[in-house]
């Protein structure tokens, strides 16, 4: 691996994944991972007890009802990439907890149920990517069930989103007779194959060359009818795909494809790698200058965006999770916070959802985790405040930020403190709890007596 963080911030993508409630974001998820080679064998969401595995949701919450709770960090090689992917809750009972996600994606995914548009938390969501111009793909998933007129679906993107569309594949029909997809910029056709019961890996078939033998050779007559013509409208009349447009937020390309059946991933991996952003450099306020932190700057730099308890259940403790901006990140450095405290990162770690291993070294774009036993309400804090800094945020929104996040930390600790003063009262003498009080008074928690 080179040592030069310019160059390896250039091979990492490290995006979000958003959507309303069984859009297929966690199938998505777990298709992905399956691609990069991460896990072996893809989980299935609406399995039934123990067969229900899926990676990203590891809570037993997530496990019994099936949905995701918690954000969740994946780290996956594909094709020389380096793909960093942060899975988010689509519940808005748990919606806190994308907020503070996206703040650490360069770009977004936004999965849409191919017979139902766009979505109500959908939409939530993709306000919270355009206030901080976050670049969006378009996943348009269940193209394998009946589905609404591409053209319908592209019109109610545009109407709803103000944003422009790129259909980057079209496809042939939908539900029984889906027969594949056409690729607008090569003229190739993707025919769809149905994975038998119990078959592993994914629904790949060979290219179809316009003007070859095999070209729709498979693909029922009505079916090629209505896509040469359908296909033919979406050249002439919808925007091509722009690149600077796409990363300043104003054009989003579209994928029309079947995440449960495992066709298009690689597709839409591989429009990942090449269109979504690096690392971005964010502005600053070092030592009293304004700046701009680039990613292959030489010090290290970056943000806490989330505080996850108890992981691991053998243990009682909390991770950071630090998002990489700028440097070479090694284990065993000194990092500093914005207010000047320093500590040490001896056990860094790297993320596959709940599983972890230790991460010798991170680059750009990378999220590490960082262990702690206690203080993180601090840290937090002082990471929030640095990351308002680095965001361009308003004055007005910086203190929101700042306000929920001292909000969300005291909370934290409040709870943790009351409960173990509540619940040792019985055994521990009036001076120990007394102290025990007085210590949660002088931080300014709250204790429940």
């Amino acid at each position: 691996m080179s040592a030069d963080p310019a160059t390896e911030a250039a091979r990492r993508r490290t995006f979000a994944i958003i959507s309303h409630p069984d859009a297929g974001k966690t199938t998505l998820t777990e298709s992905l991972l399956l691609a990069g080679g991460a896990i072996h064998l893809a989980g299935e969401v609406a399995a039934r007890g123990q067969a229900r595995r899926t990676t990203s949701d590891w809570m037993k919450i997530e496990r019994e009802r099936g949905i995701s709770v918690s954000s969740s960090v994946m780290m996956f090689e594909h094709d020389n990439m380096v793909f960093n992917l942060l899975d988010t809750p689509g519940h808005e009972d748990f919606s806190e907890d994308t907020y503070r996600t996206l703040t650490a994606a360069d770009s977004a995914i936004m999965v849409l149920d191919a017979a139902k548009g766009i979505e109500p938390q959908t939409l939530k969501l993709f306000e919270v990517c355009r206030l901080r111009d976050i670049p969006i793909t378009t996943f348009i998933n269940k193209m394998d069930r009946e589905a609404l007129d591409p053209f319908e679906l592209l019109d109610e993107i545009h109407s709803k989103l103000a944003m422009d569309t790129a259909p980057m594949y079209w496809p042939a029909a939908s539900g029984q007779r889906f027969g594949g997809m056409l690729d607008l910029t090569t003229d190739e056709f993707v025919p769809f194959r149905r994975l038998e019961h119990g078959e592993e890996g994914f629904a790949v078939a060979a290219r179809q060359k316009r003007g070859s033998a095999e070209f729709l050779a498979g693909v029922r007559d009505d079916v090629r009818a209505e896509l040469e013509e359908t296909a033919e409208l979406a050249r002439e009349g919808l925007p091509k795909f722009d690149l600077t447009a796409f990363r300043e937020g104003h054009l989003t390309p579209v994928f029309f494809w079947s995440a449960l059946r495992r066709y298009g991933v690689l597709e839409l991996l591989a429009g990942l790698g090449a269109n979504a952003p690096p690392p971005r450099p964010l502005k600053a306020t070092v030592k009293g200058q304004e700046t701009e932190v680039t990613p292959g700057r030489g010090d290290v730099s970056g943000f806490i965006f989330k505080i996850q308890a108890n992981m691991d259940p053998s243990h009682r403790d909390r991770v950071g999770f630090f998002r990489i901006s700028s440097g070479k990140f090694q284990r065993g450095m000194t990092l500093k916070t914005a207010a000047g405290k320093g500590f040490n990162v001896h056990n860094p770690m790297m993320f596959m959802a709940q599983d972890r291993e230790i991460a010798q070294e991170a680059f750009p774009g990378d999220v590490i985790g960082i262990p702690s036993h206690g203080g993180f309400a601090r840290w937090g804090l002082a990471f929030a405040i640095w990351r308002r800094c680095v965001s361009g945020h308003s004055e007005l929104r910086a203190g929101n930020l700042e306000a929920r996040a001292r909000e969300r930390s005291t909370e934290a600790e409040a709870l943790a403190q009351g409960a173990g003063v509540a619940g040792r009262r019985g055994r521990d003498t009036g001076v120990q709890a007394g102290a025990r009080r007085r210590s949660c008074r002088r931080r300014g928690w709250s204790v429940a007596v």
